[in-house]
């Protein structure tokens, strides 16, 4: 039962990756042989570093040692940082997303490809050919990052800091509304 093994390891980890100034995006744990791998996946509004990652397995493997009764056995750990492929899914990833180019599949309509503004707890600006979006993340299906090779046109990051340098209020009026 893996995912009840995590359900119950989650506040444990939460906490302690909480405590190191990181958010948990992440934890899995599955069966792996005889053991068992414990994967937590960390992410900071300021990114991961390598150093981060190392203080971070050290608290989280002190943690699960001192829970060892509720992880029944050994495991293996892994700490990582969210690759580019983690779909946006909270309104903190496209947070952390800003200025970036995304592919949004929506849950009715083409996909379409636009650079990410400011998010509200609702709905997120996005830059999409020439045009300012409101989308709001119930409507959408998948979101990812797309790898860029250049630096964003200077115009369209001036767009989109011009549009609002905050989070956006909800109920504003969009320019555009997703559909």
């Amino acid at each position: 039962m893996p995912n009840e093994l995590a359900s119950r390891l989650e506040p444990l980890v939460a906490e302690a990756v909480a405590a190191a100034g990181f958010d948990l995006d992440a934890l899995d744990v599955n069966k792996a042989g005889r053991r068992k791998l414990v994967k937590v996946v960390i992410d900071s509004d300021d990114g991961v570093e390598l150093d981060q990652v190392a203080e971070i397995s050290r608290a989280v493997s002190a943690v699960l040692d001192r829970h060892e009764h509720v992880i029944e056995g050994a495991y293996t750990l892994e700490v990582t940082s969210p690759g580019l492929d983690r779909p946006l899914t909270k309104p903190r990833h496209w947070r952390r997303a800003r200025f970036r180019l995304v592919k949004i599949t929506p849950h009715e309509g083409p996909d379409f490809v636009g650079r990410v503004g400011a998010e509200g707890e609702e709905s997120v600006r996005v830059l999409v050919g020439g045009e300012i979006r409101d989308v709001r993340y119930a409507d959408v299906s998948k979101a990812v990052v797309e790898v860029e090779f250049k630096q964003p046109p200077s115009e369209e990051l001036k767009l989109l800091e011009d549009d609002g340098c905050g989070k956006i209020e909800e109920g504003t009026g969009a320019k555009e509304e997703s559909r």
